[in-house]
């Protein structure tokens, strides 16, 4: 289970530098007032914000919401000795599944398609869990 934690954490700050060159370009093209990172919000005097910014930090708040319960299961699963090949498998498919919903976030972003990888990731979050549950001594 090591490796599909250390892969989601990998995605993790690859998004994050991502974003980082994403807000600063939209400051420099003016795009995007610097104070509008203050408390993430406009007002009146303030261009809209750029959908894709928008996009970008909800998915960064969605990468701290039901990833944790894939890292602790994860080292849960690591601590009790419980990686059997299923629960493996389940962790990558998970990896697999985020990475696609935030392609889909943060590209096209059509909400059918990100809710269903959503509640895939979620089916296989559940299974893991199971798992763990199941295989503990």
């Amino acid at each position: 289970m090591l490796y599909p934690m250390f892969a989601l954490v990998m995605c993790t700050f690859v998004f994050i530098f991502v974003q980082l060159y994403l807000r600063v370009h939209a400051v420099k093209s003016r795009a995007v007032r610097m104070r509008y990172f203050k408390l993430y919000q406009t007002n009146a005097d303030m261009q809209p914000v750029p959908a894709y910014l928008v996009a970008g930090q909800n998915h960064f708040a969605n990468l701290f919401e039901t990833p944790l319960l894939f890292y602790v299961a994860g080292v849960l699963a690591i601590v009790m000795k419980v990686e059997p090949t299923a629960m493996v498998v389940c962790g990558w498919s998970y990896v697999v599944t985020r990475v696609v919903h935030a392609f889909i976030h943060c590209t096209y972003n059509h909400v059918l398609h990100r809710a269903i990888t959503y509640w895939v990731s979620l089916m296989l979050l559940l299974a893991m869990w199971i798992l763990l549950v199941v295989n503990a001594n």
